[in-house]
């Protein structure tokens, strides 16, 4: 008799089979994951959801990436095409996008991928790649281009996922506000190119090739700018050598002047002693920029050279100049005079010293999501539509009325950015012309803003902040080798920094450079009913220097007694609503910016009369509106040597975050930092490293010992409790 099958096992088993593929094919087709990173790294941020949900236009993401690239570049394209599918989820209909195939198959459709690529200013970039043992290099397209409308925005590389989801959401925000600035506007943005005809006559002599061809090919530049720009965009042509006004216009505009003397070439021709302008004015309203079509350079034996600037640099510049003078961003506020240092270098001519310590880096930064307007107190004062005011590193003596108008200014409302330096190098000039090696003379910086800080109730103290734990410096091995503490720049570990404020929630570490502590004046503050927040302090072991000020690393030691040492607060953000420093006091006369002295409020105007015997109230605001001031004891961070252009490093998120923060941008702060790498290991005492080490080398063979025992144990009292019943 055969026994019988039992089928329903296998049926059992198909059917599981059956929903398990089901499962499989519907997780293909539906997007679906959790993460679960501290930082939501993998999560659209608020701000990105928010800005892709209110498109009102189609916007298409083109992406260009190359297939089969190696590690660590293979998993860009997977995380880029996850990124993308979180917007097209938080966004609406108008939002799409898509992959295009630039593999290296010479098939058709590959290679006009690559020419559409490279339409968007997207090039290939080289690699490394590690093959059989071998180092070899490929290029490789990883970029993406953003179409709202006509206007097109790209981001040519992408050799990292770190700031993407920022830079994808910075360039949509920014297609939106240039769209909507464009359209606003009544007239033309204006184009101008001066160029000289008399620069032709020595032209060849200067190896400009092609500066004839250079106003038809300008012409063309702008042409295919203005199809981009809703047809907003117009070109003019001056001849500085036959129009006067044209000359006029381009000396008032700062235009690159160029003059020669009459001189004769090798073959005997004169040339005619003469002079030209050379240079793109791009104007729109009361607000112009230039751009330098001539660059000159200086090398070492061969002298003074010049060359055209490359079109595609010039094309790039004319669009982020549009972008500038139409205030596609939100403008804010920088204090241009009292000594601060400059936002950018500017132009030098050759043979001229170099410009003073700028702030280029930081005004790149800046640039790409507000528009800096620089503001001069001595001439025109702080413009009336301007939300915040950032002051850095200000050397020269405020006025009382230039004082007036900032206190007025945060009365309203508004904030403030104060990153004030307490010293200043001074360098004789015997010293710079001989080239001495002596140390540059400290001295302190009173510019009568502190007395303003101080009513509000801080203060900055005229000392340095020096710490045990600092950047090391390297030594040169002919100078011994080894590391030099450079006590004057503290590192500021995580525990001492406040976390709690959003805006430094993933910052784990910062770096300062010449920086006085920030005290509050505590009475003030709870009087007046103020909150401050501290941001970060140095460590348990800083101390201070102040008066006769040595800053040579190679003379400061740590203080040998431990009572010098403290934590002390190095920034401070004070929020509320302030009372004015002139609440009880007239409004301060105007000084004359020509002679220097002060208008007398006593005398008679023209109508004859005594305008003293006149006074008015509720002209100075006593009590502001709640409004923030930030404060810092350094200008240095904002340096070109401290700052990085990519924008990724701690301390240039800190400052970017700060700027955000008293702009009401939280949001876009914490997009920023969400992706910050910079995560060191948590400090442990030798005790604690002693006690894991010891569990890691003996604590497995003491637990399989102790496992062993446990088993013979049990062994033993079984064996026994078998004895027993037997014995009975």
């Amino acid at each position: 008799m055969k026994k019988a099958v039992n089928t329903g096992r296998y049926y059992k088993f198909i059917m599981y089979m059956a929903v398990v593929v089901l499962i499989n094919i519907a997780g293909i087709t539906m997007f679906f994951r959790a993460d679960l990173t501290a930082n939501k790294i993998y999560s659209l941020s608020k701000e990105s959801r928010d800005v892709v949900s209110t498109l009102s236009e189609p916007l298409t993401v083109k992406v260009f990436f190359t297939n089969d690239l190696p590690a660590p570049y293979n998993n860009i394209e997977r995380y880029l095409h996850d990124l993308l599918d979180e917007y097209g989820i938080a966004g609406n209909r108008y939002f799409n996008y898509q992959f295009y195939n630039v593999s290296g198959k010479e098939d058709e459709a590959s290679a006009k991928n690559r020419e559409l690529a490279g339409s968007y200013g997207i090039q290939p970039v080289q690699i490394k790649v590690l093959e059989q043992d071998e180092v070899k290099f490929k290029k490789a397209l990883m970029g993406i281009a953003l179409i709202h409308g006509d206007i097109i925005e790209a981001i040519p590389t992408i050799t990292s996922t770190d700031g993407l989801e920022y830079r994808i959401t910075s360039a949509i925000r920014k297609m939106n506000n240039k769209i909507s600035a464009l359209l606003r506007l009544k007239d033309n943005i204006s184009v101008k190119l001066f160029l000289s005809s008399s620069l032709q006559a020595v032209a060849p002599y200067m190896n400009l090739p092609g500066l004839s061809g250079l106003p038809g090919k300008i012409q063309g530049i702008v042409k295919k700018i203005n199809e981009k720009n809703y047809g907003k965009i117009s070109f003019l042509y001056l001849d500085p050598s036959t129009d006067r006004a044209a000359a006029k216009t381009a000396v008032r505009d700062k235009i690159l002047s160029l003059q020669w003397r009459a001189f004769t070439d090798r073959k005997g021709n004169r040339i005619s002693a003469d002079k030209g302008y050379a240079g793109i004015v791009v104007e729109h309203g009361k607000k112009s920029e230039r751009l330098q079509v001539i660059q000159a350079f200086r090398l070492p034996l061969f002298g003074t050279q010049y060359r055209l600037t490359a079109m595609d640099t010039l094309e790039k510049s004319i669009n982020e100049t549009i972008e500038d003078v139409i205030n596609i961003n939100a403008e804010i506020g920088y204090l241009a005079d009292h000594g601060t240092d400059p936002l950018s270098g500017g132009f030098r001519m050759p043979g001229q010293p170099g410009p003073k310590a700028s702030l280029s880096t930081f005004n790149k930064l800046v640039s790409r999501d507000y528009s800096v307007r620089p503001v001069n107190l001595k001439k025109g004062g702080i413009p009336v539509g301007l939300p915040f005011l950032m002051i850095a590193g200000p050397r020269e003596k405020f006025s009382d009325y230039e004082l007036y108008q900032i206190d007025q200014f945060l009365m309203k409302g508004k904030n403030l950015a104060i990153f004030l330096d307490p010293f200043r190098e001074v360098t004789s000039q015997n010293q710079r012309s001989m080239m001495m090696s002596r140390r540059p003379v400290t001295l302190p910086v009173n510019t009568g803003i502190e007395k303003l800080l101080e009513h509000y109730g801080l203060r900055v103290k005229k000392s340095y902040v020096l710490d045990e734990n600092c950047y090391k410096q390297a030594v040169p091995r002919v100078f011994g080798g080894g590391e030099r503490s450079v006590y004057y720049a503290p590192i500021i570990k995580q525990k001492n920094i406040n976390s709690r404020m959003p805006i430094l929630h993933n910052i784990k570490g910062l770096v300062m450079l010449k920086a006085s502590p920030v005290e509050v004046i505590e009475k003030t503050v709870k009087d007046n009913g103020l909150k401050a927040i501290r941001l970060f302090s140095s460590s348990a072991k800083s101390w201070e220097i102040s008066g006769n000020v040595n800053l040579n690393p190679m003379f400061l030691r740590p203080p040998e007694t431990g009572d010098s040492f403290r934590s002390m607060p190095m920034a401070y953000i004070l929020e509320g609503s302030f009372p004015s420093y002139f609440a009880d006091k007239p409004i301060p006369a105007k000084q004359d910016t020509k002679t220097g002295s002060v208008k007398d409020n006593g005398k008679k105007d023209r109508s004859g009369i005594d305008m003293s015997n006149i006074t008015g109230k509720g002209v100075t605001i006593r009590k502001g509106k709640p409004a923030k001031i930030f404060l810092i004891g350094t200008s240095e961070i904002l340096k070109d040597n401290v700052l990085d252009e990519n924008g990724q490093s701690p301390n240039t998120q800190f400052v970017m975050n700060v700027l955000d923060y008293l702009n009401g941008r939280e949001e876009n702060a914490l997009m920023r930092t969400k992706s910050q790498r910079f995560n060191p290991l948590r400090e442990t005492s030798p005790l604690l490293k002693t006690t894991i080490k010891t569990i890691n080398i003996a604590g497995l063979p003491a637990l399989i010992v102790i496992a062993g025992l446990i088993v013979w144990l049990r062994r033993s009292s079984r064996k026994r409790i078998i004895q027993q019943i037997f014995r009975r």
